[in-house]
């Protein structure tokens, strides 16, 4: 199963990214990402990691876990014909015995053209500082 057919955009692939993150899918999940040995991703407060096993096993061990509650807020788009960068706020549900919490987290997700259509090939999250989730919103989301 692919993330988005080929001709489709990053801001499909993103939209399945959230949704197989939401869902606990990690087939769904590693769907978005692209056939390269040299991806990374980094969760906050984690290390590097490189490569789709990496990657994999990863998201497998936080889906032991349950589902992630995870929601894009506020982003920011660098695109061009061939890569997109997407800077956003995520917007983290965190169910205990006490109720839901909430955190934020700053990710940038990285994607690029490739002969399967548009993918991830990096992503980056680090705890949200109160600076970035009070942020002026009158800010742009699509930068050039």
């Amino acid at each position: 199963m692919r993330a988005a057919t080929v001709g489709g955009s990053a801001d499909e692939v993103e939209t399945a990214f959230y949704e197989a993150l939401q869902a606990g899918d990690i087939e769904r999940l590693m769907a978005c990402w692209a056939n390269e040995e040299d991806m990374v991703c980094v969760h906050p407060g984690g290390p590097r990691l490189i490569g789709a096993v990496a990657i994999r096993n990863s998201f497998e061990q936080m889906f032991s876990h349950g589902p992630i509650r995870s929601f894009p807020e506020r982003m920011h788009k660098l695109e061009t014909i061939t890569s997109a960068v997407h800077n956003l706020i995520e917007r983290v549900e965190i169910h205990t015995s006490e109720g839901t919490q909430v955190a934020f987290v700053t990710s940038t997700n990285v994607y690029m053209r490739t002969a399967e259509g548009w993918r991830m090939v990096a992503h980056h999250a680090s705890p949200g500082t109160p600076a970035e989730i009070h942020a002026d919103l009158d800010t742009p989301t699509l930068l050039h």
